[in-house]
């Protein structure tokens, strides 16, 4: 009841669809269709019966099932081309005999669409504390360039007066028909409707209405959207890598709402989100962490910061959060629900973590990318060492090939964390051979042109891997020396700690490497033969399933 108004919500539901046959009755998700606005109706603070009329037993039995009383309506009331005002009529009529009283405000709520909030139910509802209001019915701002025909003239028109971008347009508010709210004395056999009407706008995701196969598969995905949380950082100790995944795994989220969490004193985390316009917010310590959590309460959380505390696991778990952990080696792993880590190449022991280059996100422009085809010559030389290259192997590399014969091209590629840029410049600028790049977008494209890499161990061994071009590896640091894929197996060499690698060392190996033609098609064939297309895919799959038992648990 809202302001002595009793309130009547009328939900119809014929048992003849055709679109969706017996749509009603179909599981949405994991439940039926006529179960959403049954629940959304019962869940309302004002609301005080609902009845759904259907001509249907097994829709009747579900609408009962579900804590709705059931209005069965005749067969002359069933018929594909009868409008719901004479439906309605007829429910609140047959209801009101049955409670020997008459209700207030009668509400159609469609269970064709799911998606509607209890919170716009109640809106609506609270519309009517206005007296002069009649009734209320559900819209969604619709705006675009639209065009009317004239059938007289045989012509089209714009239904505008200046082109604009949509979101310079005026609002065009186009009804939803999830909800109709009227004063008693306004429900008629044909008509609904009241001479004084107010709107109640919704969002996109409320105005699905289930209509075609196509309404049902976008209602689903809305219904399977989970708030995902991912907590990053990015700084000269661990580099840009971590970061870069998490984009990655942001770009194939789609149909999910994620949150970036980053702490406020990593300003090179915090440059490189902003620069992809995803969301984020930053937090100062732990306790504004969990703050920030607490308001955007995600369902999961994603921790991309290296290795974690099992006392800072268990709080996220002790909070209700589905916890996924890369790269983490600390005490975290025992705590958290999945782990993955595509740079250690053994298996552990433990059932929930997941090890090996098969869970490796691929950046999305590596999945266009042709694979290399070996040539004779070494004409084009790719030098990059990670976001950050702490130990500026750059520059080691860059003299040790000066050293030798070679004449043809060197491209530098710097992470925005590289500290020695002006340097480096002034250094090299007189050789024309050098090409220093900072912070590239299209570093696949580098790859790709080179005939020879020198790299670190980290991630992107995967992607020159996947594009298949002879490498050589300096570990950046003994983490780094146990990721054991860019092994000789996979196509790579690997010098191992590359502050105990002597630039002769260096130099020999990279003109043997020039010199040895077929050694080069070995190397491209072995790295060609891992299949790194699918990591998403894999990792995916797996937090789908983990997610699915963690909610039954609950």
């Amino acid at each position: 009841m809202f302001n002595n108004n009793k309130i009547l919500v009328v939900i119809p539901a014929r048992g003849g669809s055709k679109g969706i046959p017996r749509k009603n009755i179909r599981l949405l998700k994991d439940r039926p269709l006529i179960s959403y606005s049954i629940d959304i109706a019962k869940s309302s603070e004002y609301v005080d019966d609902v009845v759904v009329t259907t001509d249907d037993s097994e829709i009747a039995l579900l609408a009962e099932k579900f804590g709705a009383s059931v209005i069965r309506r005749s067969e002359e009331l069933a018929g594909d081309d009868v409008p719901l005002d004479p439906v309605v009529y007829d429910a609140m009529i047959q209801k009101e005999k049955q409670a020997f009283d008459e209700y207030d405000l009668i509400i159609t709520l469609q269970p064709t669409s799911p998606l509607l909030r209890v919170s716009t139910l109640d809106a609506a509802i609270e519309k009517f504390e206005d007296f002069s209001i009649d009734s209320v019915l559900s819209v969604v701002d619709d705006r675009h360039l639209s065009w009317g025909f004239d059938e007289k003239n045989q012509r089209y028109f714009p239904n505008y007066i200046e082109r604009k971008n949509r979101q310079y347009l005026p609002k065009d508010f186009r009804e939803t028909g999830a909800l109709l709210v009227t004063r008693r004395n306004f429900v008629h056999e044909n008509s609904r409707l009241g001479t004084n009407l107010d709107l109640i706008e919704v969002s996109r995701e409320e105005s699905v209405d289930i209509d075609n196969y196509e309404d049902w598969w976008i209602a689903e995905n809305y219904l399977q959207k989970k708030r995902i949380a991912i907590v990053v950082n990015a700084y000269d100790e661990i580099g840009t890598g971590h970061v870069y995944r998490c984009l990655s795994i942001a770009s194939k989220l789609v149909f999910h709402d994620v949150l970036f969490l980053i702490d406020e004193q990593r300003q090179l985390g915090i440059d490189i989100v902003s620069n992809y316009n995803y969301p984020f917010k930053l937090y100062d310590g732990e306790d504004d962490l969990f703050d920030i959590l607490r308001q955007y309460s995600p369902q999961m959380v994603i921790n991309d910061i290296l290795d974690t505390s099992a006392e800072y696991i268990s709080h996220l778990k002790n909070e209700g959060y589905f916890v996924v952990n890369f790269e983490d080696l600390g005490t975290g792993t025992e705590v958290a629900d999945v782990v993955f880590d595509a740079l250690y190449e053994h298996e552990i022991g433990e059932d929930h973590v997941f090890t090996g280059h098969k869970y490796y996100i691929l950046k999305d422009e590596f999945y266009f990318q042709p694979q290399k085809i070996i040539t004779q010559e070494v004409h084009n030389v790719l030098i990059t060492f990670g976001g950050t290259d702490p130990n500026n192997f750059t520059e080691k590399v860059i003299d040790s090939i000066l050293s030798t014969n070679y004449d043809g091209r060197i491209n530098v590629i710097l992470g925005l964390g590289y500290d020695g840029l002006e340097s480096l410049i002034d250094k090299y600028e007189s050789n024309q051979a050098i090409q220093i790049y900072k912070n590239v977008s299209n570093i696949s494209e580098f790859m790709f042109q080179a005939d020879i890499i020198f790299t670190s161990a980290g991630r992107t061994m995967y992607e020159v891997c996947s594009i298949g071009v002879p490498t050589i590896c300096l570990c950046q640091n003994d983490r780094e020396v146990t990721h054991v894929f860019a092994n000789s197996s996979n196509g790579f060499i690997n010098m191992g700690l590359g502050v105990a690698v002597e630039k002769q060392h260096i130099i020999n190996q990279f003109v043997d490497l020039v010199n040895d033609y077929e050694k080069r098609i070995e190397m491209n064939k072995k790295m060609l033969d891992v299949d790194l297309k699918d990591g998403f895919e894999n990792i995916w799959s797996i937090i789908r399933e983990e997610y699915r038992k963690f909610e039954l648990k609950r």
